[in-house]
């Protein structure tokens, strides 16, 4: 599913009504005759394909004006998503970074001056193609290029301070009267392109342990990282992988993390926050649970699922284990719920984190935290189970979600309540209101 609108989309909700209103008001004002406007027009872009890091990369860009009136001067800008950066500079454009806001993420922008009139219905290209960089996190990548006639904003996500250019400017040139056929790949004044990069990612799981006894309640965090050397940008508007995290036997969740929604008491799917993964970012999943008997040494499986992850070469680390010692009790190891390939138990390590607490992204680390009492700490660890992954269907950027200790008749009825389905819609924050 789609996720919810934000605030920043109903701010410009809001917007959008006051200008109506404008323009209703503007319709009792007496009609000027019409001006003639220029019509511009980017040309098709190509994909990209098969770019190494490090290395550069130019593509051809042209432009039409298929108005009747000359534009005598225009903007001509190209963005690119963070995987990539302009390669040099020109004295007419400013550079400066766009952050991510609402389900957009961050892009690298040179906006141009080009002070030279564009005639109707004639096809012009830049006199030096625009060269652009792929950096070592490229990998799934976007080109976006606008004309018009007045200078761009940067968008609701504010932008870093333009730098002016330092090389030869930026220049149009004719090229030939516009055909008809001209005009159809000219159609907006914007034009995307994909650029795709030779690269790989690693998405990783640690798993964590605790201690108690029966009454006690223990955190354990359970974290994803994506551990690079790419950036991976997945399909828009939904998370960019799930973790299907499994329950051990012998305890219960009192409280689960606000992107985790149930499939059942013992099973949880866990989304991200956003549509893409940094290197180095991801997220971090705590679980209160709840000792509910001594079963001994108990352990529940953590796996990956969601979109397909063909650049993920190694397997190594795509499933880890919440281990719970629980004091006497028969020995049992395994998770409940479905059948899933098995881990290794996760090994000690990781940075100390709060438990309990609502991750908002970032960089995800294993954690130590306290549980209720008489229990002990937690430890996050990294797995190092070597089963193939399990792919799924992916699902959306999560929410808030729904308390894990309903019943399932209040599960069910609050699922129908809002829909069916289980929704991960998350709530970007605008990086230049809240960051």
């Amino acid at each position: 599913m789609r996720i919810r609108p934000s605030r920043s989309r109903t701010l410009r909700g809001g917007t959008a009504a006051v200008a109506a209103a404008a323009l209703v008001a503007l319709g009792a004002v007496p009609a000027l005759a019409d001006e003639p406007e220029p019509d511009l027009g980017v040309g098709t872009i190509a994909p990209v394909e098969g770019v190494q890091p490090g290395s550069s990369f130019s593509t051809p860009l042209t432009f039409l004006n298929k108005g009747t009136a000359p534009a005598p001067a225009v903007w001509v800008t190209y963005a690119v998503s963070p995987g990539l950066k302009a390669d040099e500079t020109h004295e007419n454009c400013s550079y400066y970074t766009v952050s991510s806001y609402d389900e957009m993420p961050e892009s690298n922008v040179a906006s141009c001056r080009i002070e030279q009139p564009l005639k109707p219905g004639v096809v012009y290209g830049t006199a030096k193609p625009v060269s652009v960089k792929a950096l070592g996190t490229a990998f799934r990548d976007e080109l976006r290029v606008t004309i018009g006639v007045d200078e761009p904003a940067p968008g609701d996500g504010g932008s870093s301070e333009p730098v002016r250019g330092t090389g030869d400017p930026l220049t149009l040139q004719e090229k030939a009267p516009a055909t008809e056929a001209d005009r159809r790949a000219h159609p907006e004044p914007v034009a995307e392109a994909e650029v795709s990069a030779a690269n790989t990612a690693d998405f990783a799981l640690a798993g964590a342990e605790a201690r108690g006894a029966a009454g006690d309640e223990v955190t354990a965090t359970v974290t994803f990282a994506n551990k690079g050397p790419a950036r991976v940008q997945g399909t828009r508007d939904e998370s960019v992988t799930t973790v299907d995290v499994r329950i051990p036997k012998g305890t219960s969740v009192v409280k689960a993390h606000g992107y985790c929604d149930p499939v059942t008491k013992t099973h949880y799917r866990c989304g991200t926050s956003q549509s893409w993964v940094d290197v180095d970012g991801g997220e971090s999943y705590p679980f209160v649970l709840r000792i509910d008997k001594a079963v001994g040494r108990t352990t529940g499986e953590v796996t990956l699922t969601g979109q397909e992850r063909p650049f993920d070469r190694n397997a190594a680390n795509d499933t880890a284990q919440i281990v719970i010692e629980t004091g006497k009790g028969s020995n049992t190891s395994g998770s409940t719920g479905s059948t899933g390939s098995t881990g290794s138990t996760g090994s000690t390590g990781g940075s100390p984190s709060t438990g309990g607490s609502d991750s908002t992204g970032g960089t995800s680390t294993g954690g130590t935290s306290t549980g209720g009492p008489g229990s002990s700490g937690v430890t996050g660890g990294t797995a190092t189970g070597g089963t193939t992954p399990r792919t799924g269907t992916g699902g959306n950027l999560a929410a808030t979600g729904s308390d894990p200790v309903l019943p399932l008749a209040g599960m069910g009825a609050a699922a129908v309540a809002a829909g069916g389905g289980i929704v991960w819609a998350v709530r970007r924050r605008s990086t230049s209101r809240e960051s």
